[in-house]
Parts: C-alpha cells; structure tokens; sequence
C-alpha cells in the first residue's frame, strides 16, 4: 500500500477533472473561452494573520533528540519535529476548529509523545484561515506535506523524500483527515497528496449531516418551547434562546425539565441512538454551550458558502420510541415542525479546486481507523454511523475501523486511545491483520452498558485532553471494563 506522493494532475491536456491547473490558459488550450469567475464569499474578504513563532518546546520527559522547526507557508504557520533517528515516515496533524479570530495558530498532535519515540516525523499547519474553512485545511495541510523536504533543507537537514505520510486529527481536523483521503480530494484538490492511512478522531465525518443536526435540534427545542419557528432563518434568535432554555430547563445547561426531557429523547436518537454516557453528555455544560454556541445562522455556515445548505426534511423526531411506527404524540410533533431545505448547489463542486466544504463520501482506499466518544454532543456519535454507511455503500467499509470511547466530552481522549488507534492502522497499512474495532450501527449494541469498553486506555499522561479525575467520575457510573 506504499503509495507515490505526488502533485502532478495527470493525463492529457484536455482532460476533464484535472482539479486546479491554470484553467483559462487550459480552456484556450482546447478551443474554450474563458470560464465565469467563481463567486466571492463572505470568507474571502476576511484577513487572517499567521502567529510567528521562533521555537517550540522539547517534549518533557523525552529523552529522544529532535529537531524542530517553525514558520510560516503561503500564509499559514507551521511546526514540524524530525528525530534524529527518523524512521522515514510523516505524519501531518489537524487541528479542530480555531474560532473567528484573525491570529492563526499551530499546537502539537496529542500523540506527540508516541510519535517522536518511535521515529514519525509530524508537521503541523495552522492554516491560511479559520472559521469551518475545512477547504483551506486541506490545501494548507497538503501544501506543507509537499513542503517538507525543502524546509528541512532550508533549515539545514538533508532528508529522504517520505516512505509513507499519514495524516491524522481533532473535530474540524477530523473532517480533514477524512476528507484528505477521498477521491474527490486526490482528483480535485490544488495540492494533492495521496496520503497512506489516517485516522480521523471526533471527526466531522459526515460533514453536512453535522450542520442538519444542529438544524434539527434547534427547530425542536423552539418546537418544544411553543415558540416552533415558521421561516428560516429564525428572526430574534438571540432573543429567543433564552426563552426556550427557561422553558425546557430547570437549571440550564445541566438539569433539562419534563419538556426538555423530550428534546433529551429527541437528541439521544438524532446523535446515535441510545448508549453509555449519552445522558452525562446531555448534562455537560462544555458541550450543551458547543451545540448552542452553533445554533441560529442562516445555514452558510458563517460565510463559508453563500447559501444555505441545511437539509432538516430526512430527520424523524422521536422522543417516545426509539425505531418503528412513531406515536400519536410524535406523529403530530414531526406533523407540525417546519423542514428545511437546502439550496441547490450551495456547496457544489468548483471549477478552482475542491468544494467549500469538502465532502466525505466513503470513496477511498487506504486503511483508516477512527475514535470517538460516547457522550459527545458537539460532534455527536451519529457521525461515525454517517461514515460507516457512505463507505459501506460505496463498497469501502473493508478499509474502515471505528472505535467507541467512553467518555463524555468532546474529543476528551487519552493520549494512549489515540496513539492505539494510530498504531493499529499502521500495522494494517504495512501488511498486518486488519485491526478490532466496534459494531456502530446495531442498537442493541450501542445501547449496550460495556459498549466502549474494548478500547478505552484510562491510562493519564501529561498529553490526556480530560483530567482523569474527571474521567473517572463518569466512568464509575457504569460497569467497570474488565
């Protein structure tokens, strides 16, 4: 599976799918005119600026001889660490969603630590731009992969071009990883790379279906409340948000009243069904903020698309039955609740690289194992049963591997799961067996209370994203994994 990294596009001048060349002087090339400009988006006028940086720390503790790199790409900060004894192999990092703000920073993999004392080479880009610009990630992402020898010889280290370069990462950085790898990608992308595995961690890896949950979840909870939205976008969101959480909680975030135990019941099915640690989630306060801090735009997913692209007309709201024929009550609930439709082609494909937001359709072809946690609600366990069924029905879930985490927040990992997961991938990549992972489509299994046990590391480091105190309060909720 050792693949050829490579920029070329491929195939004759005239080709179609070439991606991004200089597409003018290519139409002219073969008889056209001059395409039509793309449309300018809210996200292309804003100015982001790259935090400089001279240096980043040695990893504590490590006895391991690294050399260490930072600076800026193309408008993107960046580090990169290389052991001195390299094992000749990358592995590019993404990061989760940075916010709005115009700085632009960089941060280390989580399983920095099993990286560098077993030889990987990691880099890392901040990308050109924040906001949900999973398009600039990728390009940014690949753009410093290609980088990597030049800046190596440019700070005075004559490297080998990689063997393999793998690429892994967080949320917003998960949707990357994903989205890295798929065809639409290795086709369309400016910078392509073909990356040899990844492994995608609390990722966006249904990328729209996230936005329509957040969708779905806000025209229940104004449903609930008695203030059901008629339009969309919703008018006066901010002032009717806190009347929905005065009328569908007790003591908001972390105590939901009768009615808003129906929008419990309601966001237990929309974000993967019943499990362990959903209603820990429910009541974490980290992620009810995430969700709410997501509710109210108008579907262009803050100037990222021009249009709206939440799609809420394929969700059913249940919060008397779990599957089957719905009840009276629901009937009526789902009866009465406005749908939304997308616009046609908001996030269509582009003429200059890849979609605004690209897309994960199960098409790709090198070993991926991903992990995630039970009771997220920001980027809820639903996303790994989106992925699961795009890859199966494109006839690539042979090359995928999930893994439950029982814990409650998002991303709230170990370094120990992370650097498993990415270890087992690996070893699968370079011949071995395919890896375990977990059923994550069948209820009763999910629903199960040891579901996530088989890969759970509550070992703490220094690296973990969750004190252990705090994993340990949740997990004593629940039969102990043995």
């Amino acid at each position: 599976m050792n693949k050829q990294h490579a920029t070329h596009e491929g195939g004759g001048a005239c080709r179609i799918g070439l991606g991004v060349l200089a597409i003018t002087a290519l139409l002219s090339a073969c008889g056209g005119s001059d395409p039509e400009p793309e449309p300018v988006r809210p996200q292309d006028s804003r100015i982001f600026k790259p935090v400089i940086e001279t240096s980043f720390a040695a990893l504590p503790g490590s006895a391991i001889e690294t050399d260490r790199w930072v600076g800026v790409l193309n408008g993107s900060a960046y580090r990169i660490e290389v052991p001195k004894n390299w094992n000749g192999r990358l592995v590019m990092w993404a990061h989760g969603y940075a916010g709005t703000g115009e700085n632009l920073s960089v941060g280390n993999p989580i399983m920095r630590r099993h990286l560098v004392e077993n030889g990987y080479a990691w880099a890392a880009s901040s990308y050109s731009k924040n906001y949900y610009d999973v398009r600039a990630g990728v390009e940014d992402t690949n753009a410093l992969a290609l980088a990597f020898n030049k800046i190596a010889a440019d700070k005075g280290r004559t490297l080998a071009a990689p063997s393999k370069i793998f690429i892994t990462g967080i949320s917003m950085g998960g949707h990357i990883a994903a989205a890295a790898i798929e065809k639409e990608a290795l086709e369309n992308a400016v910078n392509k790379v073909s990356y040899n595995g990844a492994v995608p961690m609390c990722g966006v890896v249904g990328d729209n279906a996230l936005f329509n949950y957040f969708g779905g979840y806000q025209l229940a909870a104004m449903q609930l409340a008695g203030v059901g939205a008629t339009s969309f976008p919703v008018n006066d969101w901010a002032a009717k948000a806190p009347v929905i959480q005065a009328a569908l909680w007790s003591k908001f975030p972390t105590q939901s009243n009768v009615q808003g135990d129906k929008l419990k019941a309601i966001v237990m099915n929309m974000t993967g069904g019943p499990r362990p640690f959903y209603a820990e989630g429910w009541a974490d306060p980290a992620n009810q903020g995430n969700v709410w801090a997501s509710l109210g735009g108008d579907g262009t997913i803050n100037g990222i698309l021009n249009a709206n692209v939440l799609d809420t007309t394929g969700i059913t709201y249940r919060f008397e039955t779990t599957s089957g024929t719905l009840s009276a009550a629901e009937q009526s609930f789902n009866a009465g609740l406005l749908k939304i439709s997308p616009v046609a082609d908001a996030n269509r494909l582009r003429r200059d690289g890849l979609r605004w937001i690209p897309q994960v359709n199960g098409e790709f072809s090198v070993p991926v194992v991903t992990i995630h946690t039970l009771g997220d609600l920001f980027v809820p366990f639903h996303m790994e049963q989106v992925y699961r069924q795009r890859a199966t029905a494109k006839g690539n879930d042979k090359w995928l591997v999930q893994r439950a985490i029982r814990d409650v927040g998002h991303c709230a990992f170990t370094a120990a799961e992370a650097a498993s997961a990415f270890n087992a991938m690996v070893q699968w990549e370079g011949g071995g067996a395919k890896p375990a992972g977990d059923d994550v489509l069948t209820p009763a299994t999910v629903a199960d209370g040891r579901y996530g046990c088989s890969f759970t590391n509550n070992t703490p480091s220094l690296e973990d994203y969750t004190p252990p105190a705090v994993r340990a309060a949740h997990q004593a909720k629940y039969p102990a994994c043995n």
